[in-house]
């Protein structure tokens, strides 16, 4: 019996870790419990709680915060020229970019959506397996390939080492954009990004039981093409879809 509670824990260590690590620190106990739970893990916050005090886990809104994963290096980083101005008259002049993560019957899935602010259309994404350069590469692509681009172009991310890699940048640049990067640790310099993916969340991932990787696909073409940039009204857009502010005002 003894060794059997020590197996469910060590167990349940290794995904408070995995989940704290996946979501870059930014999580605390009650949202890496959220976490678990919706994605089979069962815990209670307590255990979360304690659990992470023993690893030293902490968040980084929490007292003495100390993380250095590799992916806040300082090598090809850019300028904040966007600097949390999330507004522009015109379409295709700001874009932000970032990955978020679900877990689905035990594995995890990232999922790169490029966001144009003029509407807050996502203009680009894709699902993956594994976070990759040429995930976001793909989405940037699929991007350019539906928009009508002009040279000048700012394209803002945080500073995840898929964002600095030398093959991005280099194909972001080629397309006559600007790169933009948020300041260190600082998740308010892309935070329509991040209302996105907790809207995505709220209303698909949670609510939906996922039985495959393609249903998950399929499930996230529905609620990003159909839904969100058609039909989901916005309250920055005067309560018109995305679509509908685009045709209104651009």
């Amino acid at each position: 019996m003894r060794k059997a509670r020590s197996k469910v824990r060590a167990e349940l260590a290794h995904h408070v870790k995995e989940t704290y690590e996946v979501f870059k620190a930014r999580y605390g106990a009650p949202r890496i419990t959220y976490e678990l739970n919706a994605s089979g893990v069962r815990c209670s916050l307590n255990t979360v709680a304690k659990m992470m005090q023993e690893l030293a886990l902490k968040a980084r809104n929490g007292k003495a915060f100390r993380y250095s994963h590799s992916s806040y290096s300082n090598s090809n980083v850019e300028e904040n020229v966007l600097a949390q101005r999330f507004t522009t008259e015109r379409a295709n002049r700001k874009w932000v970019s970032d990955i978020t993560y679900i877990r689905v019957r035990g594995q995890w899935l990232y999922l790169a959506a490029v966001m144009d602010l003029f509407s807050r259309a996502i203009v680009g994404w894709a699902l993956d397996t594994s976070m990759t350069v040429k995930l976001i590469s793909d989405v940037f692509n699929m991007a350019l390939a539906r928009r009508q681009v002009k040279p000048g172009l700012m394209l803002h991310s945080d500073r995840g080492v898929q964002y600095r890699a030398v093959a991005y940048q280099d194909l972001v640049r080629s397309s006559g954009a600007i790169i933009s990067m948020s300041r260190k640790s600082n998740c308010w310099d892309y935070a329509v990004m991040e209302s996105f993916f907790s809207r995505l969340k709220v209303e698909l991932v949670y609510a939906e039981k996922f039985h495959s990787i393609q249903h998950v696909k399929s499930c996230m073409f529905e609620y990003i093409e159909i839904f969100y940039n058609r039909k989901r009204r916005h309250s920055a857009l005067g309560y018109l879809s995305p679509l509908e502010y685009e045709q209104r005002f651009a």
